[in-house]
């Protein structure tokens, strides 16, 4: 946890973390070396994770993507737990206390925080446009797990949703996806 000992504060530790993102997917091509390096980056610089990882948009589910941590939950319906509200809803989900957040799925029983941001990829970005004629989707989620109750804050989502954005260009989504299906709903 290098950079976090560097960092002056959440926010900085943030952007040290984009920084390090960029050199790690800069020139490679690969989706699953990418994500497997965002999820690897992740989970050992951030302090406090006993999870991290991607849930991927697979014919109308979450599949279980690369991740650093205890085995997981493979396949998640859009809408329940965590990562399914934060994929329907399309906006980043932050749980302080995932005991107290209706429908939780406990993959791992030592997880007390939570912390889901959507992966809203656009047409330029490798999405192509929905059956709809929409200009966007989800592709998936970035999911982070805390055995620390309220661990996550604004400050980390704001954080994270950078870290997503920087992440989608360097990420073959169609790929990674499969072919595009139709979200209900968007």
């Amino acid at each position: 946890m290098a950079l976090a000992r560097t960092a002056s504060s959440k926010a900085d530790l943030y952007s040290l973390l984009v920084r390090e993102l960029q050199a790690l997917v800069g020139v490679e091509t690969d989706w699953l070396a990418n994500l497997a390096n965002a999820a690897a980056l992740l989970y050992d610089q951030l302090p406090g994770l006993n999870w991290a990882g991607f849930y991927l948009y697979k014919d109308g589910e979450l599949v279980l993507g690369p991740f650093q941590g205890r085995p997981a939950c493979v396949r998640i319906r859009p809408g329940q737990g965590v990562c399914g509200t934060a994929f329907s809803r399309r906006e980043t989900v932050v749980v302080p206390d995932v005991h107290h957040f209706p429908g939780h799925i406990a993959c791992d029983p030592l997880s007390r925080s939570e912390i889901v941001v959507p992966i809203v990829v656009s047409a330029g970005e490798g999405g192509g446009e929905s059956e709809e004629g929409k200009k966007d989707w989800v592709a998936g989620v970035l999911d982070l797990d805390s055995p620390e109750p309220g661990r996550f804050d604004a400050v980390d989502a704001r954080g994270l949703e950078e870290f997503v954005r920087r992440l989608i260009p360097h990420v073959d989504w169609q790929q990674a996806t499969g072919a595009f299906v139709s979200q209900p709903g968007h």
